[in-house]
């Protein structure tokens, strides 16, 4: 997901919702930046779901369209997570998925021939999500004031996806290693919750960059 590529026309009209806000770096006294955020917007997010009842179709529907990637088995249990050449695969729900891709492939396309309407819904979510990425020392101590999760490794392990949120707006957490966790914000109200993770970290240091 990190590697070079060229964003599809429609990636290229989405505008950030960080855009008007400022890199900044905010030391404490002794000079530390022991939180870091970089925030972005997303090139291609696809809503893959269906209703009760109809979860085992969907799944098999799209391990079919998957098989050519290699992805197999799908992730199993809400918050359970895969990668594959389309992108990062979450299960975001019992019924549902959602696929985090670079923009390169029209997602929506290569799964609606196995994923029809009788299976379930593709939804384009591109405008509405952003991600902002926390790392550091002090990552979980920040993260800690805003989300009730326990963030202990054995109940949050690397590779696993909560759906969360602070001060009544959602928010969904990635944990990547044990200082490194991608969220994934609302566009909405990104903005707003980017100043709330910055406010959090003061005390330890923060350094914030954007791209997009």
């Amino acid at each position: 997901m990190s590697e070079l590529h060229t964003p599809t026309p429609a990636a290229q009209a989405l505008r950030s919702p960080f855009a008007h806000i400022a890199v900044q770096s905010r030391p404490t006294h002794d000079g530390l930046v022991q939180v870091r955020l970089h925030a972005e917007r997303l090139d291609q997010v696809t809503l893959i779901s269906t209703w009760m009842g109809g979860t085992q179709a969907l799944c098999e529907a799209l391990a079919n369209a998957l098989a050519a990637t290699g992805l197999f088995p799908l992730p199993a249990a809400t918050g359970d997570t895969a990668v594959c050449p389309l992108g990062l695969l979450i299960r975001s729900g019992p019924h549902e998925f959602m696929l985090i891709g670079p923009g390169t492939v029209d997602v929506i396309a290569e799964l609606r021939g196995h994923i029809t309407a009788e299976v379930g819904a593709l939804l384009d979510l591109s405008h509405a999500r952003c991600r902002v990425r926390v790392e550091g020392p002090q990552a979980v101590s920040m993260l800690g004031k805003l989300f009730a999760l326990d963030f202990r490794e054995t109940a949050f392990a690397p590779g696993q996806f909560k759906l969360s949120g602070h001060h009544h707006v959602p928010c969904s957490l990635h944990r990547l290693d044990a200082d490194r966790f991608d969220l994934y914000l609302f566009s909405t109200y990104a903005a707003g919750q980017l100043e709330s993770l910055q406010d959090a970290a003061l005390e330890y240091g923060v350094a914030l960059t954007l791209a997009n």
